[in-house]
């Protein structure tokens, strides 16, 4: 798929992400700083996660949206917003790499729902970055893999994310201004396979598309065989979790070059 132009222009990401100790933690004992605007400068690649988890179970992040990171808000997920989602990542419960791979998809979906519902710009998104030219509220690849990113690691410090570790983001065809691409990545601590989580081929608030990343990296398509069966879009989460598993594909099927 293409990723516009538009989002290859370099700037100077403006502020680093560090984080309270202990709480919300991706790096070293720090403090978040948050930039809320609508005119933030652009981005060439995905911007390091910003997230405080308090006390309570409410987490504070930064998403951005508008293209390359050009609009940042921050915005608080109350703590029954957070149980909400542990809820429903809790009706996928067992331990097969089919269901491993759905609770990491459930718990991006409900995030994004989540931020769609405290910026109902993010509903205009539409899946890839066709006809979004102009559109407020639009996601391309940047800020997929940005939000994603923060997503995964809010998801992994309450404890939904047993399995996988949360990798930095990684790009495909990086010369190629028609093709060049990012996702955000997981890594099975079974095998050490780092997996893609791309979000950027649904609109905002779909389950996103998981694969190995070996693939990803390759351009295969994640809504094509052996992939569509983990890819899956049924309307209930039982019928996503009851799904046939894996098996065999786990190991075989897949090309983990």
């Amino acid at each position: 798929m293409v990723m516009t132009i538009m989002t290859l222009r370099p700037t100077v990401i403006g502020f680093i992400a560090i984080l309270v100790s202990h709480i919300g933690r991706v790096g070293a004992d720090s403090t978040p700083v948050f930039l809320d605007g609508a005119h933030a400068s652009s981005v060439s690649m995905p911007l390091p996660p910003e997230y405080v988890i308090g006390p309570d179970g409410a987490v504070t992040l930064r998403i951005c949206f508008n293209w390359s990171c050009a609009r940042r808000q921050t915005m608080t997920f109350t703590p029954h917003d957070m149980a909400n989602i542990k809820g429903l990542i809790a009706l996928c419960p067992g331990t097969s790499l089919h269901e491993r791979l759905q609770r990491v998809r459930i718990g991006i979906w409900q995030m994004e729902v989540l931020a769609q519902k405290y910026q109902p710009l993010l509903a205009n998104d539409l899946a890839i970055n066709d006809r979004e030219a102009g559109v407020a509220g639009r996601l391309d690849c940047v800020d997929n893999a940005s939000n994603t990113t923060t997503y995964l690691y809010i998801v992994r410090d309450i404890r939904e994310l047993a399995g996988w570790t949360v990798s930095s983001p990684k790009i495909r065809s990086r010369f190629d201004l028609t093709a060049v691409h990012w996702t955000a990545v997981i890594i099975d601590t079974e095998s050490g396979r780092p997996w893609s989580v791309d979000s950027w081929f649904r609109p905002n608030g779909h389950l996103p598309m998981v694969m190995p990343l070996s693939n990803w990296s390759d351009g295969r398509k994640a809504w094509e065989p052996p992939f569509e069966r983990i890819n899956a879009t049924p309307h209930s989460i039982a019928a996503l979790c009851n799904a046939q598993p894996l098996g065999r594909l786990g190991s075989a099927a897949f090309s983990f070059q």
